[in-house]
């Protein structure tokens, strides 16, 4: 653990020394060594699954594929970020990977915590550097409003959940990961009880967000720069469901109970969800309700708490953080060279970016979750454990499917496909290092098809 979190800490004195020139490039070369330095986490010879640091760090399969996640997207996210902060003074660019980095410190603290109080200082944490990104760093002039949207639900959320974390600590007298499974169950019958219970996952409900206290998401991902749109699809929706299932085991006998409404909620977004992308003319506020919809999915397969659901869920999270983060690096591609976010005004692009056009179809086909695709690894779990519990759930997530590969083949189609407009004809190429960006994204998809028990965590 040491030799990620230590790395990572020391790029921030390094990257306000470098000298101009090597800035980025030394910035690139440091975060991909560390994530290939993370990937030996992922060799776990533990028996108990735990590899601790400490007694208040500690990674399990749970939290590993995430932690790995979080490592793999900050190379990911310089590369993304060269162009549109090139014209920047200097020391706004220096802040600007200086933020990126101080996030990825946070969410390293956040995915190893073994205390909950610990993890949700941190989990509160990652508001800062990211709240900072969409309001200074956005594109159009509603990015404040964004970002207030973004700071007040999760605040919101949140506030119950310390409360909630502090009544646990009184009645079972620890906040440990690695205690609480040892420690008597709580009699968990009164009103107060049930209130408990909404404290502790409300703030996780938002943060991934569930259909419902979604509004923030769209207006986020929409105003923040590519960066922003990145981190938020790829990790910061995944702290929530990651929360939910690390917290949902210390509520045992109530969430049988607590979970019909949610899960109804969770399914019924599915399908609202999908519905709103189908009528979308803003490409980067399609892919966002897209993400509202998976997690929905996500959401459903930790509730009902078996071993496949919980399987799918973290599978489904993994593998949506990257597709999901090269659908806005596409979507980036495109409006640095139209200045448009609206699908009608920038189409045709197949025939001036023919390659441009195979990573979308790939990274569409995956969004959609086209075998062997860890999404349908994933999705099949999910769906599979959901229907083992109540075969009705099949008419909504069939349907959710349906409609997921209806606006999937809509986005393709109406960005690659058609004539190419007169006022298109002389936009730049595409670059190397784009395109290393979007192979960056596909590999360790393609490379999860050929060994999917690393990330399908302790379940299995």
């Amino acid at each position: 653990m040491l030799k990620i979190l230590l790395p990572t800490l020391m790029m921030i004195p390094t990257i306000w020394l470098s000298p101009q020139k090597k800035l980025w490039t030394s910035s690139l070369a440091l975060a991909l060594l560390i994530a290939l330095v993370s990937l030996h986490l992922l060799n776990n010879p533990q028996e108990t699954g735990w590899t601790t640091l400490n007694l208040y760090m500690a990674t399990d399969p749970l939290s590993t594929p995430l932690l790995v996640l979080t490592c793999w997207l900050l190379p990911l996210m310089i590369l993304a970020s060269q162009a549109h902060t090139s014209s920047d003074p200097l020391s706004r660019q220096r802040t600007y990977i200086t933020l990126l980095v101080s996030l990825q410190v946070f969410l390293i603290l956040a995915f190893s915590a073994t205390e909950l109080i610990m993890f949700y200082v941190m989990f509160e944490s990652t508001l800062i550097p990211t709240l900072i990104i969409i309001t200074r760093w956005g594109n159009q002039a509603e990015r404040l409003n964004a970002g207030t949207y973004f700071l007040f639900y999760t605040l919101a959320g949140s506030l119950p959940l310390l409360v909630a974390l502090l009544y646990l600590h009184k009645s079972t007298g620890t906040l440990s990961t690695l205690l609480i499974p040892f420690t008597h169950p709580m009699n968990m019958i009164t009103c107060g009880d049930k209130f408990m219970w909404l404290g502790c996952l409300m703030a996780f409900m938002v943060k991934m967000p569930l259909y419902g206290v979604h509004l923030w998401l769209p207006k986020a991902h929409v105003e923040a720069p590519v960066a922003g749109s990145m981190v938020l699809a790829a990790v910061l929706l995944k702290l929530g469901g990651y929360g939910m299932a690390r917290i949902i085991m210390t509520l045992e006998p109530m969430t049988k109970e607590m979970s019909y409404p949610f899960l109804l909620l969770a399914m019924w977004g599915l399908i609202m969800a999908g519905s709103v992308c189908m009528r979308q003319t803003d490409l980067k506020s399609l892919i966002a309700y897209s993400s509202v919809s998976h997690m929905g999915l996500v959401a459903a397969g930790i509730l009902i708490q078996t071993p496949w659901g919980l399987s799918g869920a973290l599978t489904l999270m993994i593998a949506h953080g990257l597709t999901s983060s090269a659908l806005f690096c596409l979507a980036n591609t495109n409006y640095e060279r139209t200045h448009s976010r609206t699908m009608l005004l920038a189409r045709g692009l197949q025939m001036l970016l023919p390659l441009m056009t195979s990573w979308w179809l790939l990274m569409t086909l995956a969004n959609l979750a086209l075998p062997p695709s860890p999404n349908l690894m994933g999705e099949l779990m999910i769906i599979v454990s959901l229907f083992n519990w109540s075969p009705w759930t099949l008419l909504l997530t069939g349907s959710a499917t349906l409609i997921t590969a209806t606006y999937s083949l809509y986005m393709f189609l109406m960005t690659q496909r058609g004539s190419t407009p007169n006022h298109m004809i002389a936009i730049q190429p595409t670059h190397s290092r784009e395109h290393l960006l979007i192979v960056l994204h596909l590999l360790p998809l393609l490379l999860v098809i050929l060994k999917p028990e690393t990330i399908m965590g302790w379940p299995t």
